[in-house]
């Protein structure tokens, strides 16, 4: 490859199209698609235990910590397991890491939903915002 032109745009027409990189982008999309994972799993996770005292319970792995601590090892194991399968499927492909970012952050985003069931009930809603009292709680 001229490193001349490396990065010069190439096209037709008022099109540019630049080159793709020759190194596999594989490893990269796998950390970005993986991260997306473990906060997805984070927040179903969440939820679960929101939604299920059978489930908070079975993630008290510490009572000092409560269900947090089964969440979180949980979550990073997830995160872990799929780091190392998508690097495995991903090593030597040529994977686009645009496309495994907006994967990745639909996935954080969907996993910061998930956390959501925690903090809404404590909000409180203004009396003026469609005839609800100042003392009711928001719940799910």
């Amino acid at each position: 490859m001229d490193t001349e032109n490396a990065a010069a745009p190439t096209g037709r027409g008022g099109e540019e199209v630049f080159p793709h990189s020759e190194k596999a982008e594989g490893p990269i999309s796998a950390a970005i698609i993986a991260a997306g994972i473990g906060a997805a799993t984070l927040g179903l996770l969440t939820t679960l235990a929101e939604a299920s005292t059978d489930v908070s319970d079975g993630l008290k792995w510490s009572d000092s910590v409560g269900p947090l601590s089964g969440k979180t090892i949980l979550a990073v194991v997830v995160w872990l397991l799929a780091w190392a399968i998508l690097y495995a499927v991903l090593r030597n492909k040529p994977y686009e890491s645009t496309r495994a970012l907006v994967i990745g952050l639909a996935l954080i985003a969907l996993g910061g939903a998930g956390n959501l069931p925690s903090v809404l009930p404590t909000l409180r809603l203004s009396g003026s915002a469609a005839g609800v009292r100042s003392d009711q709680r928001y719940t799910i």
